[in-house]
């Protein structure tokens, strides 16, 4: 008995020592991890999306699109995109989903479309290279993404995780994650939500290092959505 006891506590010291490391690690290490690859990212990349931003503006609409989503302590910052959809999108998604059932249906599991109208021809390139999250840099830069976390989300969307809220609020939304590479839109919205509260519980510099990497391939495989 005084053996399992002993047992009991040496895993409750470890799963604390755990947490107290994976504390330290999105406090103090994520946040300077993910300024200085944004820094020296930004050089090589900025003269990229200027180039795709003059071509998304080629059909008279804006070449940055800034969508409203929920952060860290669910404060409201805007996520930037170079512009995939059409000028009009919203009234789009809503006349299509309105007269096309099996679409709503795959929107209502995953919030992506397979086959989405509202998606340009030049957005469709972009988002199968992923190249449309380039100016997300700027969000690292000022602290509102990380390179690494849950997918940011609309307000909309944070009711879907339920119990697991907690878990995507305590950090801060990544670029890229364990949805990203692994299925993106051919996953169900509440795999997704699974994901980020795994990566939570395990996240470490080398995970995020390992992520990066894969995202990095993924990005050349073109196998984006």
């Amino acid at each position: 008995m005084l053996h399992s006891a002993s047992i009991s506590k040496s895993l409750q010291n470890r799963a604390a020592a755990q947490i107290s490391t994976r504390r330290i690690y999105h406090r103090r290490i994520k946040p300077l991890f993910d300024l200085l690859l944004a820094l020296a990212f930004v050089p090589l990349l900025a003269p990229v999306i200027a180039v795709l931003w003059g071509l998304a503006r080629l059909d008279g609409g804006p070449g940055f699109y800034g969508h409203r989503r929920i952060g860290r302590n669910g404060k409201v910052f805007r996520c930037w995109k170079i512009r995939t959809m059409v000028p009009d999108a919203e009234r789009r998604l809503a006349l299509y989903l309105a007269t096309n059932a099996d679409a709503a249906v795959e929107w209502q599991l995953s919030r992506k479309l397979s086959d989405d109208p509202r998606v340009t021809r030049l957005g469709r390139f972009l988002r199968k290279t992923s190249l449309d999250e380039l100016p997300q840099l700027w969000n690292v830069l000022r602290g509102e993404m990380s390179f690494v976390g849950p997918r940011p989300v609309t307000e909309d969307e944070l009711a879907l995780y339920h119990h697991r809220r907690d878990a995507y609020l305590c950090l801060r939304p990544g670029i890229t994650g364990f949805w990203q590479i692994l299925g993106r839109s051919d996953l169900p919205y509440s795999l997704r939500v699974e994901m980020d509260a795994a990566y939570v519980q395990k996240s470490s510099l080398f995970m995020d290092i390992g992520l990066i990497l894969l995202t990095a391939a993924t990005v050349l495989r073109g196998t984006g959505q």
